[in-house]
């Protein structure tokens, strides 16, 4: 098939959905597919290839760290010229937008990918009823472009319950692959991840760490609860708009601890590849924070490391953490829930194993080539639903 990918976000800008192009485009051409790529164009010079693939960048603005693509005629003419047999537009909400009713005037078949919770991001962020009202009138532009497409896709059960319940049309289940040749426990032998636990735990504390964004959605002020958890140390990777606020918080939330302070939180910016794989072996537990998720991926990269995870009982988490199994889920209303769920997680190194175990096994069957199988499968039938159409 010839698949044109339409992203709200591409490389150079790292996040969820860049990653998730990213390994769709990777596996649909290594499946002989021929794959192109609609992208805002970055503020610095990008290559106008990725992996082989062409990457057509239109015009964008910058816009706090992001480069956000307008909604202009570019994006007509690219499929126009390129001629696609469907059209994979990544959490559509500007140029995904466009791009699905540039689809329809071209008579393509089009599969949208529902990945961004705006409307809760909107709720979070704006006080008062002002932030209900927002979110509402966030959901029906939601409800009015994901209507564009001919199958919407949710990364969870929460997420496809959540677009239902708001009246998206055409709704299906479809959740996230993971590198397991990458994350992986055989980490753990590296030297290279022997020399950062060493460094990172100098007297053997348990280390207890979040990877991601540093931003304001991602809710890092729970770990404060951690501040005081017996020899233990907070261990951050990633980067972003709260990395300030986040790290003298945390900081002050340890200094001030009773008792003997445990070391001071540790960041370690942004990590891809091996550095990351190495981040997540070198930890003994991880800690997800954020409610508004639709999945969760790093969840699932921390499984394949054969790590524990904690997580809020709110949102994609609610899929990927079985409570009591591979990790724990937090009730993230009462202060205190997620400190109670670490310390479960610590209470024996027998116990911890177990639960990063049974996190692995979960993520065997997860890997991105049988995930993209199955999301070829979406675009083949709704390719044949607007040929019958036709007919």
């Amino acid at each position: 098939m010839r698949v044109a990918i339409v992203t709200e976000s591409f490389l150079p800008s790292l996040n969820g959905v860049t990653t998730s192009v990213c390994h769709v485009a990777d596996h649909l051409r290594a499946r002989g597919h021929d794959v192109l790529i609609i992208a805002p164009r970055a503020r610095e010079t990008t290559p106008d290839t990725y992996h082989g693939i062409p990457v057509h960048r239109i015009t964008s603005l910058p816009f706090r760290q992001f480069d956000v693509g307008l909604p202009s005629g570019e994006i007509e003419d690219i499929l126009a010229e390129a001629g696609p047999d469907v059209v994979h537009v990544a959490s559509p909400f500007v140029i995904g937008a466009r791009g699905l009713r540039a689809a329809a005037r071209l008579d393509l078949p089009t599969v949208a990918i529902f990945q961004t919770d705006m409307a809760g991001y909107v709720r979070q962020h704006t006080p008062g009823s002002a932030g209900n009202a927002t979110a509402r009138t966030t959901w029906r532009w939601i409800r009015r472009i994901h209507s564009w497409a001919d199958l919407t896709l949710a990364p969870s059960t929460e997420a496809l319950a959540d677009l239902r319940a708001h009246g998206v049309p055409r709704t299906q289940l479809w959740g996230r692959g993971v590198d397991t040749s990458l994350y992986s426990p055989a980490w753990r032998a590296d030297a290279l991840t022997r020399a950062l636990r060493r460094e990172l735990a100098p007297d053997g504390e348990r280390l207890i760490g979040y990877v991601g964004r540093l931003a304001p959605e991602k809710e890092l002020e729970r770990l404060a609860e951690l501040a005081d958890v017996p020899h233990s140390r907070l261990v951050i990777v990633g980067d972003g708009p709260s990395r300030l606020a986040v790290g003298e918080l945390l900081t002050e939330a340890v200094a001030t601890s009773p008792g003997r302070p445990n070391r001071p939180p540790v960041f370690l910016g942004p990590r891809q590849g091996e550095e990351l794989a190495r981040a997540y072996a070198a930890l003994d537990l991880f800690v997800h924070t954020g409610t508004r998720e639709t999945f969760g991926q790093t969840i699932q990269e921390a499984g394949a490391s054969g790590l524990a995870v904690v997580a809020p009982r709110a949102g994609g988490p609610i899929d990927l953490v079985d409570d009591g199994v591979n990790g724990y889920l937090f009730d993230p209303g009462p202060p205190g829930a997620l400190r109670e769920a670490v310390c479960r997680s610590l209470s024996s190194p027998g116990h911890l194993a177990e639960l990063g175990g049974q996190g692995l096994e979960r993520v065997r069957e997860r890997s991105w080539g049988a995930v993209v199988d199955r999301l070829v499968e979406h675009y083949e039938t709704v390719a044949e639903q607007r040929l019958a159409v036709a007919a």
